[in-house]
């Protein structure tokens, strides 16, 4: 287990204490304008002062348009920048390093809360949405360049590109959703563009030691598991990213499609030739003893989600017992509000069958 508490270096910017890594967490805390409020504040630096050797923040939009949830935390606008710049002194000042993620929801941003019709790779009859042409394209990579260059000002140590989940940048990666036939469509080249682009834009502004990283998660919204191999691949021999963030739902499980069955889902990843690039993963992992499976399987870092949103000090626990394991579900909303938990996370959590008591959510 103290392999768990030994640093992670990174091949650009500051190493992480340890092997434990915040996941980027919806929590819908901030207010209206996307800026920081008093309760997503403390609800992460309770994380970087609990232990964990990465703190990174929710889905941060890098357009107004981009805006995937109520609360969400913005980072187009320089209207953001003192919140933001609060938020990463204090998780570094706790011996965290303070990472933000880059997000833009594309088509699976609501019309009713951005006022306006969304927009993705193509147009998409279920959500309503139109396709970007291609100003709007290029326009998006130099949004997701100008919110990188916001979070250096205000002092993160680096960002990661949110490219799972079936946001914009997986709706371009993934075949079923993006049918481009410019440079940003067919081929899994083409699709991915946009990706690199940004990378490519980041860097030039960025100074040398920010570290980049990226999310990808291989399995729904059309995503096609050979294709994203070969992207995080692409993605490690470019020499852009420092880290890759594999959002697996459960890092033990096998993949979805019977064809490629016969082993977990990670090691379609880990047996990749990496270099210097620091590879984890989130996905059900609950315990100390979980961790290490993540470790001993080849990954570099773990990354807590749920059993972060239990336990502000996971890290600490897992230190002090090596054994210990995330309270059993449901827990009542005291109990997340002592867990630095605000009243609207509290009522989102109440949306996870079976997370919280059916109570009243609590005042925080």
């Amino acid at each position: 287990m103290t392999k768990l508490f030994d640093p992670v270096d990174f091949e650009r910017g500051p190493a992480m204490k340890n092997r434990f890594m915040l996941a980027p967490l919806t929590n819908c805390q901030s207010h209206d304008d996307g800026t920081l409020s008093d309760d997503e504040y403390r609800w992460l630096t309770m994380r970087a002062e609990g232990g964990f050797g990465l703190t990174m923040t929710c889905a941060s939009h890098v357009q107004a348009r981009g805006r995937g949830f109520a609360g969400q935390l913005g980072i187009f606008s320089d209207v953001q920048l003192d919140g933001l710049a609060r938020l990463a002194t204090a998780i570094r000042r706790a011996g965290s390093l303070a990472m933000a993620q880059l997000h833009h929801a594309g088509i699976r941003a609501p019309a009713a809360l951005i006022g306006e019709q969304p927009v993705g790779p193509s147009s998409d009859a279920e959500t309503g949405a139109r396709a970007l042409d291609l100003a709007e394209v290029e326009r998006l990579v130099e949004d997701f360049a100008a919110a990188a260059l916001r979070a250096e000002r205000a002092g993160f140590d680096g960002i990661e590109l949110h490219a799972a989940h079936g946001y914009v940048l997986a709706q371009f990666l993934s075949p079923e959703l993006n049918r481009r036939e410019d440079r940003f469509g067919g081929s899994i080249e083409n699709r991915s563009r946009i990706l690199f682009d940004i990378l490519a834009a980041v860097r030039s502004r960025c100074r040398a030691d920010f570290t980049i990283g990226v999310r990808l998660s291989p399995e729904r919204f059309g995503l096609r598991l050979p294709e994203i191999v070969g992207v995080a691949q692409n993605l490690i021999c470019s020499g852009s990213v420092d880290f890759l963030d594999l959002s697996l739902w459960d890092v033990f499980k096998e993949p979805q499609d019977a064809e490629f069955q016969g082993r977990s889902l990670l090691s379609y990843f880990t047996a990749l030739d990496r270099g210097t690039v620091r590879m984890g993963a989130a996905g059900k992992i609950a315990s100390g003893t979980d961790a290490m499976r993540c470790l001993d399987a080849g990954l570099d870092f773990v990354i807590i989600g749920r059993a972060a949103i239990l336990h502000h000090d996971f890290p600490e626990r897992v230190r002090a017992d090596p054994g210990f394991r995330a309270i059993e579900l449901p827990v009542t909303p005291e109990y997340l509000g002592r867990e630095g938990l605000g009243r609207k996370f509290v009522d989102y959590m109440g949306n996870w069958k079976g997370f919280v008591t059916a109570q009243a959510a609590v005042e925080t």
